[in-house]
């Protein structure tokens, strides 16, 4: 589907050229259909030159010049940028916001007009091909701007749909900060190989492909993981033993009390962000 299409990128950081190389590598674009923007000539310079693709310092020839612009900058700023930019945006574009904790209702606020708009929540892994993604769609985002989304971000891994946009919070909480809890997880546990006795490369190697492993059963295997931990645990096994200590210290629980702490973070921030678009907008 995205082969005749033309996309921009507006801010060319990790996860605008995580993008770019997934795109360009799963053959689902064409180096000449891509277009990148930053203030920094530096990294435009590294992008046109490892991928081949066309790199400008303006924003407003980006979105002239593309029939899907991804707007991948922080949220401090991206209030400015669409002020910038949205004279030249229309219902022929597909607009896709990557800003982390900026709503839907937010953007279309701030846009003040009619348009084909996206709102996507990736993760850090996308940064490796192995992304969680989730995609919410605006009021006016079409059934086709959702498919050309979800092919997008199924280049850098895995994407779901939501229909409700409020998830987007419990999607942060969980797989957005997520790799922050495997990272703690990965490290507990090759602490726990040095203690005792592997070296810590052996422990770190063994811990991170065991977290990659069981990963891989669940989504391939596609069986639920209470099963597949019952396949480890034989009867007075060392499993069944582990598995006890973890659910006496409350890992279960401590996993979900993180997932809704980080989500209920997640709508404290949004609402600071769209009360900033709003004070913006008024000033404006």
């Amino acid at each position: 589907m995205l082969n005749n299409k033309h996309i921009g990128f507006i801010g060319s950081g990790n996860m605008g050229e995580a993008l770019i190389s997934g795109l360009i590598g799963s053959g689902s674009a064409k180096p000449e259909n891509i277009i990148c923007s930053d203030i920094r000539q530096e990294p435009l310079d590294r992008l046109a030159k490892t991928y081949e693709i066309k790199t400008t310092t303006n924003n407003k020839e980006v979105i002239t010049s593309s029939d899907i612009i991804i707007y991948a900058v922080k949220p401090q700023i991206i209030a400015s940028v669409l002020t910038e930019t949205a004279g030249l945006l229309d219902m022929s574009k597909l607009v896709i916001s990557i800003a982390a904790g900026v709503p839907l209702a937010a953007i279309e606020s701030c846009l003040d007009k009619t348009l084909r708009l996206i709102r996507v929540m990736p993760n850090v892994a996308v940064s490796v091909k192995e992304g969680a993604t989730a995609i919410a769609a605006g009021s006016h985002a079409l059934k086709e701007d959702v498919d050309l989304a979800m092919e997008i971000f199924n280049s850098v891994g895995k994407c779901v749909f939501l229909k409700e946009n409020n998830l987007m919070d419990a999607v942060t909480g969980l797989s957005g900060s997520g790799p922050a809890y495997i990272f703690l997880i990965i490290d507990a546990l090759s602490d726990a190989g040095v203690k005792m006795g592997l070296s810590r490369q052996d422990s770190q190697l063994l811990s991170t492909q065991t977290v990659l492993g069981a990963a891989k059963l669940v989504l391939e295997t596609k069986t639920h993981p209470a099963e597949l931990k019952d396949t480890v645990t034989s009867p007075g096994g060392t499993s069944i033993a582990g598995l006890h200590t973890l659910e006496k210290g409350g890992l279960r629980t401590t996993l979900i009390e993180a997932v809704e702490t980080a989500t209920q973070r997640s709508v404290e921030l949004g609402k600071i962000i769209t009360d900033t678009f709003n004070a913006d907008k008024k000033n404006s």
